[in-house]
C-alpha cells in the first residue's frame, strides 16, 4: 500500500532542458530524508510543458535512482485516453511502482466517460493506479459515487490523491472503502494533510516535501502512531508556510523556496514565470517563521 510523505517531485530545469544531474540529487535527498514516495511528473513537476519524450526520461531517471528503495508513482494521465495508456504503459515497462492518474482536464467528460477512461487503462495495464481528483485544474469533480464505482470494477485502482478540498467528499469515500484491503486515501493539499489523515487518509502526495520532507514525514508517523498532539504541532507550524505556497500558481512558490534554500534553481516554462518580489517576500517570511532560514 502507498502511504505516508510521497512527495510531488518538482522537475528541475537548467538551459532550457531537464537539469538530470539535480534531478537524482533531489532523489537521493528525498530517500535520505525518509519521504515514502516519489511523484514524478505531476503537475507540481510541470509535466503539462515537457515533451514525451522529456516526460518519459524523468520517470527513468526517477526509478533508477529510487533502486526500489522506495516506491516511485509515476504521473502518467492525460486527457486522452490512448496517450494516457500509452504513457502508463512506458511507465510499467521501466519499472515504476505505480500510476498517477489525473481525471481528464480541459474536455470536461461526463461521469461515465469518466469511469470508461480509467476502466480502459486499468483493461489494458496491470500497473497499480492511483487516481488523481483536482477539480480546480481539470474542470469538473469526479464524485465519490464514480470514484466508488471504479474501485468496484478494477482491481487496479489502488487508491485516490484527493485535492477536492471536500471533507464530506473524502470521508464518503472512506466510509464506503474502509474495509477494502491496501487501499489509501491520500492528500493532495499540504494544508488539509491532518484533517483527511482523521477521516481515514493514509499520507499525501506534498508539495511541501519538497523543502521540508522531515516535517512532511513526522506529521504522517506521529498521527499513524497515535500522538496526535505532535502530528497537530507540526501542523500549526507549518500552517502558514503552506499557506504561502500557494500564493501564486504551483510550482512557481515552492520552486522559489527550492531556490531561495540552495535546493535548486527557480526555472520554469512559459506560461508559468518567476514569482511576484511581493509575494516571495511573504514566502521568504514565512520560511523563516519555521526556522528553515535565517
Amino acid at each position: 500500500m502507498f502511504y505516508g510523505s510521497c512527495v510531488a517531485l518538482v522537475t528541475p530545469f537548467k538551459d532550457g532542458g531537464i537539469d538530470e544531474e539535480k534531478l537524482k540529487e533531489l532523489v537521493h535527498y528525498h530517500i535520505e530524508n525518509k519521504t515514502e514516495g516519489l511523484v514524478p511528473c505531476g503537475s507540481t513537476g510541470e509535466s503539462a510543458t515537457m515533451t514525451h519524450k522529456e516526460h518519459a526520461r524523468v520517470i527513468e531517471i526517477v526509478v533508477k535512482e529510487a533502486g526500489k528503495k522506495i516506491p516511485v508513482i509515476a504521473g502518467t494521465g492525460s486527457n486522452s485516453t490512448q496517450e494516457t495508456i500509452e504513457l502508463t504503459q512506458h511507465a510499467k515497462e521501466i519499472g515504476a511502482d505505480a500510476s498517477l492518474l489525473i481525471v481528464p482536464y480541459y474536455n470536461k467528460p461526463t461521469q461515465s466517460g469518466v469511469v470508461q477512461h480509467f476502466s480502459a487503462v486499468c483493461k489494458k495495464i496491470s500497473l497499480p493506479i492511483i487516481v488523481y481528483n483536482i477539480p480546480g485544474r481539470t474542470g469538473i469533480n469526479m464524485l465519490p459515487s464514480t470514484f466508488i464505482q471504479l474501485v468496484e470494477k478494477n482491481k487496479n485502482i489502488v487508491g485516490i490523491k484527493e485535492s477536492s478540498g471536500n471533507l464530506d467528499q473524502i470521508s464518503e469515500i472512506a466510509a464506503s472503502l474502509k474495509d477494502k484491503e491496501n487501499f489509501t486515501i491520500l492528500s493532495g493539499d499540504d494544508s488539509l494533510t491532518l484533517p483527511i489523515l482523521s477521516v481515514g487518509g493514509k499520507g499525501v502526495i506534498s508539495v511541501l516535501a519538497n523543502i521540508a520532507p522531515k516535517d512532511t514525514y513526522d506529521l504522517c508517523s506521529f498521527f499513524k502512531q497515535g500522538q496526535l498532539e505532535k502530528a497537530q504541532k507540526i501542523h500549526y507550524k507549518m500552517f502558514p508556510l503552506m499557506k504561502a505556497l500557494l500564493l501564486e500558481t504551483n510550482p512557481i512558490p515552492i520552486k522559489t523556496a527550492m531556490e531561495i534554500l540552495g535546493i535548486c534553481t527557480a526555472s520554469f516554462r512559459l506560461p508559468l514565470c518567476a514569482m511576484d518580489e511581493k509575494n516571495k517576500e511573504k514566502l521568504i517570511e514565512e520560511l523563516k517563521n519555521v526556522g528553515y532560514l535565517q
